[in-house]
């Protein structure tokens, strides 16, 4: 039996009051979203998300995405200024995390935040996450279902290789449509800030604020140290176990490669290529990141060769995350 096979179920209204059930009574719950799988605790309990932190090997001040019905549900966590009810009308349900100040009487607990007096919040769209949280009654914090630091899960049989034993249930809804995580934009200051592009376009996003949005990853720790006020904001992140090599034309010898639009051309004599998108489409290659870059760790690469990805549209998101698992770990 595959590690942790007991602890899944198939998508349906059984996992659901089984996920929600366990939830309320402090217990992790793995469910799939539109971007990734994330890995749920009751967002008012402090012990259970202190669990997520254990179970991820996560640092403690890096706060957690507290997902919620709606936008009512929102507000009542947060102060939305009018900028984010813009966005929150535009773009909820779906793959835009908003951090905003934490509401007098919000429930997400100090613990989710990481100490901040601002709170991050999502409204999922996809039925199994939208499910689970009015079965549950209350936020669900979930980040990433995954070893800290580690390429993101798309399906439910990522959350096992990567958690195993350490979830007590894995809803399976087959893989995540929009495969990158959420856009997460700033409302802590006068104008809306990008912190970290994602499967909401930045392009989007602008179209309905009328306005640019201002760039960096925001706030200021002590000793003027930039703070981490959203998750996603490590200068390493969303790492496989191979070396990554971007912006190449050409493979070298003994590399691999995650191609985009076919610019590898022929691969004889040489590792294993997987094309992101053989038609350069930045949906497609977005959907098939972290799974690529996963079945290229499944496959034994040591050196992977990255294609150049266009800057634009989803293109950023792309790219901010082969950054980051580019980096020194």
């Amino acid at each position: 039996m595959t590690r942790g096979a007991a602890r899944l179920a198939p998508a349906g209204e059984e996992a659901i009051e089984k996920g929600a059930r366990l939830l309320r009574e402090g217990g992790l719950v793995a469910f799939p979203t539109e971007t990734v799988y994330g890995l749920g605790a009751d967002a008012a309990s402090a012990a259970a998300v202190a669990k997520i932190y254990a179970a991820k090997g996560r640092p403690s001040f890096n706060p957690l995405i507290a997902h919620v019905a709606d936008v009512d549900a929102a507000r009542r966590e947060a102060e939305l200024p009018a900028a984010a009810l813009r966005l929150a009308e535009a773009f909820w349900p779906g793959p835009l995390t908003l951090v905003a100040p934490r509401a007098a009487g919000g429930s997400v607990c100090e613990a989710a935040r990481a100490g901040l007096a601002s709170v991050a919040l999502r409204v999922p769209s996809a039925p199994v996450a939208r499910a689970l949280i009015l079965a549950a009654g209350r936020p669900i914090a979930a980040p990433s279902a995954n070893r800290s630091g580690h390429v993101s899960p798309v399906t439910a049989r990522h959350v096992l290789e990567d958690l195993g034993e350490r979830v007590d249930l894995v809803i399976d809804g087959g893989r995540a449509d929009k495969g990158v995580e959420s856009t997460i934009v700033s409302v802590l200051g006068e104008r809306p800030r990008l912190l970290r592009p994602g499967a909401l376009t930045r392009e989007a996003l602008e179209e309905i604020l009328r306005a640019p949005l201002e760039a960096g990853e925001g706030g200021a720790g002590e000793g003027g140290a930039a703070a981490i006020v959203a998750p996603g904001m490590t200068a390493s992140h969303y790492a496989p176990r191979a070396r990554l090599r971007l912006e190449a034309d050409e493979l070298r010898q003994g590399e691999a490669g995650l191609d985009f639009g076919g610019c590898f051309g022929a691969r004889e004599g040489r590792g294993p290529i997987l094309d992101l998108s053989p038609a350069a489409d930045l949906e497609e290659a977005a959907a098939n990141l972290f799974l690529y870059l996963r079945e290229l760790d499944a496959r034994g690469a040591a050196l992977v060769a990255v294609a150049p990805i266009p800057a634009r549209g989803l293109g950023e998101a792309i790219n901010d995350r082969l950054r980051r698992a580019a980096a020194p770990k």
